[in-house]
């Protein structure tokens, strides 16, 4: 059965998360270890969080 465009698309928001995942990780190496904590926590902070929609996609919200 082929995928919608939505299913499509939804599927390149993910490639995009992917890619601004990788340079979060590139840029890591150069920041301080204040800095890195305080990205961190912005992370663990961030709504919605992909255990979120992981969540959501398997029915549990």
């Amino acid at each position: 059965m082929p995928l919608s465009g939505e299913a499509i698309r939804t599927m390149n928001y993910v490639d995009d998360i992917s890619v601004t995942l990788r340079r979060i990780l590139a840029v890591l190496p150069s920041l301080t270890e204040d800095e890195r904590q305080r990205v961190a926590d912005h992370i663990r902070h961030a709504e919605p969080s992909y255990d979120t929609v992981l969540a959501a996609i398997a029915g549990k919200k």
